[in-house]
């Protein structure tokens, strides 16, 4: 499994005390914190779950770092069991400090071997850090971690929005990122056998516009927002 798995483990471990504030440096242009942006995506890919008719149960947070998608998972979605994997030793450390349950487990990616029984994998952020070279490999990592018919919620900047590149420029751990457009995210994921379900971009609208939020949902379809999400199932 290690051949399928990223090798920026020690890289990441240098920030992973100093996370937070990392991050809270770079967003710090949109007027919020990265607890609003971990709730709005997992807010959003409820809403597109419910849509479907789809309540998963069990999902793999795929590059969990320190865990903050976690309580969100659990209480927006309502899922019941949570299993994340990362490559830094210490971001799992403290995900565990501060998230660790009974229901929800933290491993290295060495340490977790997927099985293709899990209802849901999310990802946020995680690729644009993956050589160019292993990115097939991690898509097949997730796929293997799913069960028939299970869902994949790719979350990834969207390096059209000049705010977005701004932002990551700002990010210690961001500047020498490769990102991924979203036509090369879909083709990428339809590599590893997805079925793309949908592309939504949000995160339009700084603090400042906060009173045209509500039209986010009008405008997702097109290439605005902050960041995207590609919606797949496991064929």
């Amino acid at each position: 499994m290690s051949s399928n798995s990223p090798r920026q483990g020690p890289a990441f471990d240098e920030y992973a005390a100093a996370y937070d504030e990392a991050l809270a440096q770079g967003l710090s242009v949109s007027g919020e914190d990265k607890s609003f942006f971990a709730k709005g995506r997992i807010a959003w890919l409820t809403d597109s779950l419910r849509e479907i008719a789809v309540q998963p149960a069990s999902v793999l947070d795929f590059g969990c770092g320190t865990g903050s998608a976690t309580p969100f998972l659990f209480d927006l979605m309502k899922i019941s069991s949570l299993v994340g994997v990362d490559i830094s030793a210490r971001s799992l450390e403290e995900a565990r400090r501060v998230h660790g349950s009974t229901r929800s487990t933290f491993f290295l990616f060495n340490q977790y071997e997927p099985t293709q029984a899990t209802d849901l994998a999310f990802c946020n952020g995680v690729f644009h850090h993956i050589p160019l070279k292993e990115r097939a490999g991690a898509v097949d990592y997730v796929y293997r971690s799913l069960r028939p018919g299970g869902l994949f919620a790719f979350w990834e900047n969207n390096p059209w929005n000049p705010g977005t590149r701004y932002v990551m420029s700002r990010i210690p751990f961001d500047r020498d990122a490769i990102t991924l457009t979203p036509p090369e995210s879909r083709a990428l994921l339809r590599k590893g056998g997805f079925e793309v379900l949908r592309t939504d971009f949000i995160f339009i609208f700084p603090k400042m516009l906060s009173w045209f939020r509500g039209l986010e949902p009008l405008v997702a379809r097109w290439p605005f927002g902050a960041q995207y999400q590609v919606l797949c199932r496991k064929g």
